[in-house]
């Protein structure tokens, strides 16, 4: 079994399977988040020094900052789920 890797910028990617959200950085409890996972050594900055523009939140309460829109990461995700699809369909029929 392959892993779904989703690219988040700059060459750094997450198992996509993993992600929980993907979060607009500018709220106050969002803030707050990335806080207490800086403070519990569970926040990744995948940002590359660069601004961040959306918090990843994953399965095993890491907190990943990337400094691509969150839409962006979005739309890749998307495109990863439609890949999946076509796959097991694809696989259904061969076993056909």
């Amino acid at each position: 079994m392959g892993y779904n890797l989703l690219h988040i910028g700059f060459g750094n990617m997450v198992v996509s399977e993993r992600v929980v959200a993907v979060i607009h950085p500018s709220s106050a409890p969002i803030k707050r988040l990335k806080d207490e996972a800086r403070a519990q050594g569970k926040l990744v900055d995948a940002t590359e020094g660069r601004k961040t523009r959306a918090i990843l939140v994953m399965d095993s309460d890491h907190i990943v900052l990337s400094a691509i829109q969150p839409e962006t990461i979005g739309i890749r995700f998307e495109g990863r789920e439609r890949e999946k699809e076509r796959d097991r369909d694809r696989d259904s029929e061969q076993d056909r």
